[in-house]
């Protein structure tokens, strides 16, 4: 069985790098990744991370592009590869650019597309932007689709695809957290390795104090929250350090100039010493950091997940997830970017006495070979 895997941005190289591994294992598989580019060398790093490199890289990123930009240049430059690598199956993860543009390039071709982590929905096609859309065509594109939950099925269900198209995997990002997690537990070179490249992001503190309960890691990246958003995040941040000056905020910070230029002109021109921004970080350190953090503030959907894994509360930064599962837990926290709101669900997470305990709402870290059962089931 011959596989192509299309990815392109970090999301997608992370949920996406132990399936590949399990599948170049298997001496009946055909592995080829390919990998477009859209997050420039953030896939390639994670997939170094993972010992995997990309069998072609199609390098289609260039400042100032549009989504329109995005989509054709993927769309072009991936129709040949998938011709000449003639594959059984294209493997396409998420609700990305790449992922939209790789199922729709595999369908010209008459190719099947395995969509992993199907049927995802907040039912409002604005939020995310625009992500609700393009997993919703990765959806109506996709042969098999690998849902990670019992709710994502229903909602394939409800949209007429049928239960036999269907399988109830767990989520990929779940097997790669619970392998990294294991591997930080049970190396304490790769571990001592971490702090020190933690040090030389300006975390100096992680060598008094590597596993202190007093870290807030912040994210910030969706496209929805550009402008307005991320200042307001960015505002909210500066005063929550300011009235918590024993607590350390860190705020790897995404390259595009969206994210940068306000975190700037805001975060970093307040000068809070207790507020530390660094460049994005590979897996396995930011892994680390999420493992010894008292607090998640993140409008990331992958880090929902994960934070919830390892027993971690967080507060969303957005207006709805299409991780509903997480609709009404007690420690996860759903706000949008509403300066005065993220400040009152920060401080009341940080109030919360009780042990926030992980949880398995998206997987048990066998989802990967769910997934190539099911694939292999087909044949």
């Amino acid at each position: 069985m011959k596989l192509f895997f299309a990815l392109g941005t970090r999301p997608e190289a992370i949920k996406l790098a132990p399936l590949i591994l399990h599948c170049r294992a298997s001496e009946n598989v055909d592995v080829t990744v390919c990998n477009t580019g859209q997050h420039k060398s953030l896939a390639r790093d994670m997939l170094d991370a993972f010992g995997i490199r990309a069998d072609i890289d199609l390098d289609v990123m260039r400042p100032g592009q549009s989504l329109t930009q995005i989509t054709t240049n993927i769309l072009k430059a991936i129709e040949q590869p998938l011709i000449d690598r003639k594959p059984d199956w294209v493997l396409v993860q998420g609700d990305t650019t790449t992922s939209l543009t790789a199922a729709l390039a595999a369908f010209y071709q008459k190719i099947p597309v395995g969509h992993v982590e199907a049927g995802l929905r907040t039912g409002d096609r604005y939020s995310p932007w625009p992500e609700e859309i393009n997993r919703r065509l990765n959806t109506a594109l996709a042969t098999l689709h690998f849902a990670p939950t019992e709710r994502s099925r229903e909602n394939l269900l409800a949209e007429g695809i049928r239960s036999d198209q269907i399988a109830i995997t767990g989520n990929t990002g779940i097997d790669a957290l619970f392998q990294a997690s294991k591997i930080l537990d049970d190396n304490e070179a790769m571990r001592r390795k971490i702090v020190d490249g933690l040090v030389g992001h300006g975390l100096d503190f992680f060598r008094s104090s590597p596993a202190a309960d007093d870290l807030v890691v912040v994210t910030a990246h969706r496209r929805e929250n550009f402008g307005a958003g991320i200042e307001s995040i960015c505002h909210a941040i500066v005063d929550l350090a300011r009235s918590h000056a024993k607590l350390k905020f860190i705020f790897p910070v995404h390259p595009n100039p969206e994210v940068v230029g306000p975190v700037d002109r805001i975060v970093r021109a307040a000068s809070c010493a207790n507020i530390y921004l660094t460049t994005p970080l590979d897996y396995f350190p930011f892994t680390y950091l999420l493992k010894n953090a008292r607090l998640v503030v993140s409008d990331s959907g992958g880090i929902q997940e994960e934070s919830v894994s390892l027993g971690k509360r967080i507060v969303i930064l957005r207006e709805a997830t299409e991780r509903v599962e997480l609709v009404g837990q007690p420690d996860v926290w759903i706000v949008g970017t509403d300066r005065r709101s993220i400040m009152d669900a920060v401080n009341t997470a940080l109030n919360q006495t009780a042990a926030c305990r992980p949880s398995e709402l998206f997987g048990d870290g066998r989802a990967s070979q769910r997934i190539l059962t099911a694939l292999e089931a087909v044949r």
